[in-house]
């Protein structure tokens, strides 16, 4: 796809957003079920994941781990929107790969220790940029990248959260 087929799709999408702004108010969902052995299958979209303990926990390392799915959203959307970036602005960029790297301490989430966080203590995320891109066009790839990544910005500025329990 190039810029002119990128603008030409999301055209559309972007008029009906600007002339009515509840259009682009959309609800995501996700449903798991509980499974044996500790484990909840989510339904993707495209497969089912089985989602279970991490070995750190007590897993057997042959389910997915959440802290791990969440990682790989990142890198997709990330992947996503900086590809999308790159498209709309014609830059010169013939690949990219995207890492995600997150620190955790299990003591946390299995009750050792009180004091230890529950949840990422760091998250880094790196591109390796395959192009001939200025510093400029690095930099600007990269504003715009962090800027329109859902995932990213939802990391760094986190929702109001609601739970229920029924």
């Amino acid at each position: 796809m190039d810029a002119q087929e990128l603008k030409d799709l999301q055209a559309p999408i972007k008029a009906a957003y600007r002339d009515e702004p509840d259009k682009a108010l959309i609800t995501l969902r996700a449903e798991g079920k509980l499974g044996e052995n500790v484990s909840c299958s989510v339904a993707t979209g495209r497969a089912l994941v089985e989602a279970g303990l991490h070995p750190a926990t007590g897993g057997n390392g042959l389910q997915a781990c959440s802290g791990d799915m969440l990682l790989e959203a990142l890198v997709a959307c990330a992947g996503v929107t900086l590809n999308a970036v790159a498209t709309a602005l014609a830059l010169p960029l013939r690949g990219a790969t995207v890492r995600a790297e997150g620190d955790l301490d299990f003591r946390g989430t299995l009750g050792v220790d009180k004091t230890a966080p529950v949840g990422f203590r760091d998250i880094r995320l790196s591109f390796d940029l395959d192009g001939d891109l200025s510093d400029e066009q690095r930099a600007q790839l990269q504003k715009l990248t962090e800027r329109y990544c859902v995932v990213y910005q939802t990391l760094r500025n986190p929702p109001q959260f609601a739970v229920s329990f029924g």
